[in-house]
C-alpha cells in the first residue's frame, strides 16, 4: 500500500486541499495518509477534515495523525513537506522588522530579508528531515512546497535525496496570457524556464502558431485598460493591470511567471518609496495581514464543498505526480530541481525549474538551452543570493546571512552595509528560537 507523509499537515487550507487532490485519484483512494506538524491542535483540525473527506467519498484511505517526525516517514514511498517554520510569529519579523528600516516586502517568501531568514529557519528543518529520510525511507520522492522554493530545493538536493519542488506560478501566469489573449482551453500551449518566480514565458502558441509577438501587444493593451480578458483573472496576479510584469517583459522581452506585486519587491525598480508602490500597485497587497484574516469558518466551509461534490484535482501538480509514478501515467509539469546542464547559461547545482516529464521513472527534467540573455542576468543575480543563503546556513555564518541580505537588489538600493548589518542583527536575535546557531 502507498504511503504518503505531509510534513506540516497542520497548516491552514494547503494540506486539505493536497488531500482532496490526493483522494481524486484512484490510484491514491486506499493510500496510508501520515499526517505530521508539530502543533497538535492544528493536526487534530486537518485530521478531522481530512476524515470527513474520506467518509463522504466512502474511500478506504487510512488516515494517520501524528506529532513524530520519524513516525510519519518510516517506510514512506512520497514525502510532502508544506511547513512554515516558525508559523505567523517568525514571519511577522520577516517582514515587520525590514519594514522599519524602509525595505517593504509585499511577502516576503523567496528574496529580499525575509527570504533569507525564512530560507534558514526552513532548511534547518528540512536538513532534520532529509537525515530521517536517508534511514526511513532512502528510495522516497521529497515534493517540496515550502519557501523559498529555490534556496531550500538547492540545499535539500545537496543533501542527498530526490527533491522536486513545486510551484503553481507557472500554470497560473499561462492560463492568465491566455485569457488575456482570448484563447479557449485545449487551444494553446506554452514553454517556460528560469527560476521559481523568475521563470520567463519563452514560448506561446495558440494552434501551434507562434504568437509570442502577439501576446506582448495584448499584455501591453491590457496593462493600458484597452483589453479585457476572457476569463476573470484572479487577483493575486491581476494587480494594477500587471504594471510590474508589464515593465519587466519591455524590458526583456519575455513575461516572467510571478506576480506584479510578489515580482516588485525582486528589483531594485519598483518599491523605493512609498510613491512608487502607489503608482504601480493601487491596490496595497499584505500577505502578512491577508494570512492574519484566516478564519475556521471559511475553512470548515472548503471541508463541507470538498466533501459534498465531486472529487477533482486542483491545478496543484504532487498527486498528478504520484499517480504518474504509481500507474506510468504520462504528465509533463514544471519543477524546480537542480540544474545538470538543463539551462545553459545558469550555474550548474543550482535550482532552476524547467518542464519535466513525468512516469513511473519519476520526475525527469528536460533540457532547455541558453535563456535569452537579460533573463539570464535577471536570473543571475537571484541564483548569486541564493546561494550565499544555503552557504550561510551549511557554515552558520552571520556574516553570510550579512551577505545574502546585501545581495538583494531592492535591499541594497536603500540601505547602507551598516544598516543592513543592523537590521540582520535584529532578526536574529528575534527569531532566535527557530533559527540555527550562527557564528
Amino acid at each position: 500500500m502507498t504511503r504518503i507523509a505531509i510534513i506540516g499537515a497542520g497548516g491552514y487550507e494547503f494540506p486539505l486541499q493536497l488531500m482532496n487532490d490526493f483522494l481524486s485519484f484512484d490510484s491514491t483512494r486506499d493510500a496510508t495518509y501520515a499526517l505530521m506538524d508539530i502543533d497538535p491542535d492544528s493536526l487534530r483540525r486537518t485530521e478531522r477534515l481530512s476524515r470527513r473527506l474520506v467518509e463522504a467519498h466512502g474511500l478506504p484511505a487510512r488516515i494517520e495523525p501524528t506529532t513524530d517526525r520519524k513516525e510519519a516517514l518510516r517506510g514512506a514511498d512520497f514525502v510532502v513537506v508544506c511547513f512554515q517554520v516558525g508559523g505567523r510569529d517568525a514571519y511577522a519579523v520577516d517582514m515587520e522588522i525590514p519594514r522599519r528600516y524602509g525595505i517593504d516586502q509585499t511577502v516576503g517568501d523567496t528574496l529580499g530579508p525575509g527570504g533569507v531568514f525564512r530560507g534558514l529557519r526552513s532548511m534547518k528543518a528540512l536538513d532534520e528531515i532529509v537525515t530521517d529520510m536517508r534511514e526511513l525511507c532512502p528510495d522516497a520522492l521529497l515534493l517540496n512546497y515550502a519557501n523559498p522554493m529555490s534556496i531550500n530545493c538547492w540545499f535539500a538536493a545537496t543533501a542527498g535525496v530526490r527533491i522536486t519542488g513545486l510551484c503553481h506560478s507557472v500554470q497560473h501566469t499561462a492560463d492568465e496570457l491566455a485569457s488575456i489573449m482570448g484563447f479557449k482551453p485545449g487551444d494553446w500551449s506554452f514553454q517556460a524556464a528560469g527560476i521559481n518566480h523568475q521563470a520567463w514565458m519563452l514560448d506561446f502558441r495558440h494552434r501551434g502558431r507562434d504568437v509570442m509577438p502577439e501576446l506582448r501587444a495584448a499584455v501591453n493593451a491590457y496593462h493600458r485598460g484597452e483589453r479585457k480578458p476572457v476569463r476573470e483573472l484572479d487577483e493575486w496576479y491581476a494587480g494594477g493591470r500587471e504594471s510590474v510584469r508589464t515593465a519587466i517583459m519591455n524590458l526583456t522581452g519575455y513575461f516572467q511567471t510571478e506576480s506584479s506585486h510578489h515580482a516588485s519587491e525582486y528589483y531594485p525598480h519598483f518599491r523605493r518609496n512609498p510613491e512608487d508602490v502607489a503608482a504601480l500597485l493601487p491596490q496595497r497587497w499584505d500577505y502578512l495581514e491577508i494570512t492574519r484574516g484566516n478564519n475556521e469558518a471559511e475553512l470548515e466551509r472548503l471541508a463541507d464543498d470538498f466533501a459534498a461534490g465531486t472529487l477533482a484535482v486542483s491545478e496543484e501538480y504532487a498527486a498528478r505526480i504520484v499517480d504518474s509514478v504509481l500507474t506510468n501515467t504520462p504528465r509533463v509539469i514544471y519543477g524546480n530541481v537542480p540544474n545538470t546542464g538543463l539551462i545553459t547559461n545558469l550555474p550548474d547545482g543550482c535550482c532552476v525549474e524547467v518542464p519535466c516529464l513525468v512516469d513511473q521513472n519519476g520526475v525527469q527534467p528536460t533540457f532547455v538551452g541558453d535563456l535569452p540573455a537579460p533573463c539570464a542576468g535577471i536570473n543571475l543575480a537571484s541564483v548569486g543570493y541564493q546561494h550565499t543563503v544555503v552557504a550561510a546556513y551549511q557554515q552558520r555564518s552571520r556574516d553570510l546571512i550579512y551577505s545574502a541580505v546585501a545581495l538583494d537588489r531592492l535591499t541594497s538600493a536603500l540601505l547602507s552595509l551598516d544598516q543592513i548589518r543592523a537590521m540582520c542583527d535584529e532578526m536574529i536575535e528575534a527569531q532566535r528560537r527557530w533559527l540555527p546557531e550562527v557564528n
